[in-house]
């Protein structure tokens, strides 16, 4: 894995990223980005697991986790800005946000992913995650939006 730039920090979000945030998300999914209320309400909800990447005082990735309820959370969203993907970036959210996790007591680690990105789906089953056997769910967001139940047990 790449070294990250000595200039990318990992931190968790402040109020003032909001715009940044929403900037980034939908840079990354443009088709389908957060609303900015949705991250608002994310940001107030589950601020302290809203770990973000900065780059020369700009956001250049982001993930998102609920905390753990019952022993379980969720990743909601895994995001790189194009520009500074395949640097390990995401390895280091997820690596960052999973830690935590595990510290606060989480044993099983869920997320969606889209069947069909590859990319992620091999840095998931890097970190351990581990496919559904019944395979995507299709139209699980909507028409055509198949997904992909993946699980961590840490």
């Amino acid at each position: 894995m790449p070294a990250l730039r000595p200039s990318v920090r990992v931190r968790i979000i402040a109020k003032q990223d909001l715009s940044d945030l929403a900037g980034l998300d939908h840079e990354v999914f443009p088709d389908d980005p957060y609303p900015v209320s949705v991250l608002r309400q994310f940001m107030d909800t589950f601020a302290g697991h809203l770990l973000v990447a900065e780059d020369n005082g700009g956001l250049c990735g982001y993930v998102l986790a609920t905390p753990p309820n019952a022993g379980e959370s969720w990743i909601f969203s895994l995001g790189v800005a194009p520009t500074s993907r395949r640097q390990g970036l995401g390895r280091q959210l997820m690596s960052e946000m999973l830690m935590r996790l595990r510290a606060e007591g989480t044993r099983t680690v869920l997320l969606w992913v889209e069947p069909r990105n590859a990319r992620a789906v091999t840095l998931y089953e890097s970190f351990g995650f581990v496919p559904d056997p019944a395979g995507p769910r299709k139209n699980h967001f909507g028409p055509g939006e198949h997904r992909l139940l993946m699980t961590l047990t840490l």
